[in-house]
């Protein structure tokens, strides 16, 4: 890859492609979109990390059971992740991706679970208590979530951070070769 707008490319098509993985049959929370996310944030430059995870979890929603009254906390977790993206992992190393990843999974099960208690009030029969120990019966039905979270964040965003170096440095590889 020998321009900015070649690795910009990749990295965006490489979002989008992460991000309908969730169309893909899978365990509950474990998908590709929170490494999707934390992997925009650190490769697409400017306002366009927010936008590309945030418009294909839009256009995907409707056919993963919609949009609900947690939604709101969800897409603000996932904007966390580019967030920490753009903070924490401007230079890649396993450890930073890792701990990165890990970040995301926590803030991810801490902000949409308090959007789920959240929500749950608004219903006419609340999940949970609109009280402290409301808030956390939710936490801790949420926990085995987390875990599942946590796994589908650290697989997939090392695979993703992977895969833009293996190819970017391919791409090098041919375009230089293709000069000479």
């Amino acid at each position: 890859m020998q321009n900015h707008h070649e690795s910009k490319r990749l990295a965006v098509g490489l979002t989008v492609l992460s991000a309908l993985g969730r169309l893909a049959p899978h365990a509950p929370n474990v998908t590709p979109l929170g490494g999707s996310c934390l992997f925009a944030g650190s490769r697409i430059p400017g306002w366009l990390a927010y936008l590309v995870p945030i418009v294909v979890m839009a256009a995907t929603d409707p056919l993963v059971g919609g949009f609900h009254m947690a939604s709101f906390g969800i897409y603000l977790a996932f904007l966390v992740n580019v967030w920490i993206g753009r903070r924490l992992v401007r230079k890649v190393t396993p450890a930073r991706v890792g701990a990165a990843a890990f970040l995301c999974s926590l803030q991810f099960f801490l902000i949409s679970n308090f959007a789920v208690w959240l929500a749950g009030d608004a219903t006419p029969v609340p999940y949970y208590a609109a009280n402290l120990q409301g808030l956390m019966a939710c936490y801790a039905a949420a926990i085995p979530f987390w875990y599942r979270t946590l796994a589908g964040d650290l697989v997939f965003s090392g695979a993703l951070f992977a895969m833009y170096e293996l190819l970017r440095s391919r791409f090098a590889v041919e375009s230089s070769a293709t000069v000479s």
